[in-house]
């Protein structure tokens, strides 16, 4: 794994989290209790911010960044990365300077960008893409390029958020102890 400082930002990881030898970790970078980052994903938080709840995973290839203080830009402030609790971020989804709530699924090869609002217990489909400042509304599934809400979720599906993020908790303790 690297895990590299940026400027005079060292990544702050708790002692729990599991971060893969092909991992990518560096900067102004939080990572919470018992998440996992996997082969080949990258975080980078080198001009602003990014915080990762507990239990939340990270999977393969996915890539994680942040958007610079500019004024002359209309995202003159800058935008950091927030990611919950019990989020599962699917392989090859690429999460740019957005915010996700607690318990939801990005799929694979997703696409979110900066300033997007993702509310809590959220379900979004494979190669989503989801616009800058889009907000998308707690008890949902997503899809589509550009995404639209498809239809509320049901209870198997909002208990399967849960369910995959604790799967990824089980998955890394066990790759750790291999």
């Amino acid at each position: 794994m690297t895990i590299r400082k940026f400027a005079n930002y060292m990544p702050s990881i708790a002692s729990s989290v599991y971060i893969d030898d092909m991992a990518f970790v560096s900067g102004q970078t939080t990572i919470g209790e018992e998440s996992s980052v996997w082969p080949m994903a990258v975080i980078r938080g080198d001009v602003n911010f990014i915080k990762i709840g507990k239990r939340s995973n990270i999977q393969d290839g996915a890539v994680l960044h942040v958007t610079h203080a500019n004024p002359e830009s209309t995202f003159s402030t800058g935008s950091p990365l927030i990611i919950g609790d019990n989020v599962t971020v699917g392989h090859n989804a690429t999460l740019h300077a957005c915010t996700i709530g607690n318990n939801c699924l990005i799929g694979m090869g997703s696409v979110i960008l900066d300033k997007a609002i993702i509310e809590d217990n959220v379900m979004i489909a494979a190669g989503s893409l989801v616009p800058p400042k889009k907000v998308l509304a707690s008890g949902y599934l997503y899809l589509g390029n550009p995404i639209k809400q498809t239809r509320p979720l049901n209870d198997d599906e909002i208990a399967f958020l849960g369910y995959s993020a604790k799967h990824y908790v089980d998955l890394a303790k066990e790759t750790k102890n291999n």
